[in-house]
């Protein structure tokens, strides 16, 4: 009699079954073996994530202060204005009439007009040095048109340009200046900044491979008669590689856990002091601590960087050893 099973049946089958809860188990095993092989070595063992860890924590919190530098700066950028200063013998009538010309442009949102008695006021007030202003017998502050460009058009950049030579092209106009340029130079720094990081951040995960990999080769020298003894008994490369993977895996979570508590402490012992020096500047800002995706980023990183350091170490020196 010709019996067929379909492929649910044989999937529900007890051998099927049992084969699946004993490789859980063996790797259940495995797993919380190679912790404990870690705890008799604590001195050493702590050492190596140490190492892993700050490694890892300098990108990282390169990254995190850039994140935040990049979030404190990101308003700036919709804040362009035209500084127009006047030129002296510029009647405030006239200068009224100028602003209310500017505002019927296009590609304008706003004008704001500044006499020469609120500049010097300002001025006054801001820079410390309003008795000695007052000493002055005239005014050597001119008025001051700030223009407000529109920013909503995907061509902003141009127009703003364009905009800043028509307004230079006035016979009013003694000078004008786009308060914009320092912003973009700041851009382009944090730029160059983050491509460094990111360059940094490549070259300390070739420094973690190679501290993982040297720790395990030294594991498996250490337990060099113990593989052979495995192998004498039928033991695969893929059984005898397995802790030592565990064991890639446990250095880089902790690597991992403490390159996120260095750069938590970091960004919490300087958050008061940032915030003191932007209230200096009528400004309220806090850091932001590592957030939960660049943390489990992080972990899952230096998880994979320590199977990868074990992967390549095991796989080199495993072939090295064989029973004679």
């Amino acid at each position: 009699m010709n019996t067929r099973y379909t492929a649910s049946e044989i999937h529900a089958s007890p051998g099927f079954i049992t084969l699946i809860k004993s490789y859980f188990i063996r790797h259940a095993q495995v797993f919380f073996y190679s912790l404990g092989q870690l705890s008799r070595t604590p001195v050493s063992t702590l050492m190596t994530c140490m190492v892993i860890g700050i490694a890892l924590a300098l990108p990282t919190g390169l990254h995190t202060l850039l994140s935040n530098a990049q979030q404190l700066s990101g308003g700036w950028e919709n804040t362009a204005q035209i500084s127009v200063f006047l030129k002296k013998n510029v009647a405030e009538s006239q200068a009224k009439k100028i602003k209310a010309d500017i505002e019927s442009w296009q590609n304008v949102t706003s004008v704001h007009y500044i006499s020469r008695e609120q500049a010097l006021k300002e001025f006054q007030n801001l820079s410390g040095f309003g008795d000695a202003l007052k000493a002055l017998n005239s005014n050597p502050l001119p008025s001051v048109l700030i223009v407000k460009p529109d920013l909503t058009s995907s061509t902003n950049e141009i127009t703003t340009k364009n905009l800043l030579t028509k307004l230079r092209q006035l016979r009013q106009t003694d000078k004008a200046q786009l308060d914009m340029q320092w912003v973009r130079r700041l851009y382009a720094i944090m730029n160059i900044v983050e491509r460094g990081v990111q360059i940094l951040g490549f070259l300390l995960a070739l420094a973690v491979l190679l501290v993982v990999g040297n720790t395990i080769r030294l594991a498996i020298q250490n337990r060099r008669k113990e593989i052979v003894v495995m192998k004498l008994i039928g033991g695969t490369d893929a059984f005898i590689r397995r802790p030592f993977l565990y064991t890639g895996f446990w250095y880089g979570l902790f690597g991992g856990l403490i390159a996120w508590l260095l750069v938590s402490f970091t960004i919490l012992s300087i958050s008061n002091p940032v915030e003191k020096l932007t209230s200096l500047y009528q400004n309220q800002f806090e850091l932001n601590n590592i957030s939960l995706t660049t943390t489990m980023l992080l972990l899952l990183i230096s998880i994979l960087l320590g199977l990868a350091g074990s992967w390549f170490a095991v796989g080199r020196h495993l072939r090295e050893i064989e029973p004679q």
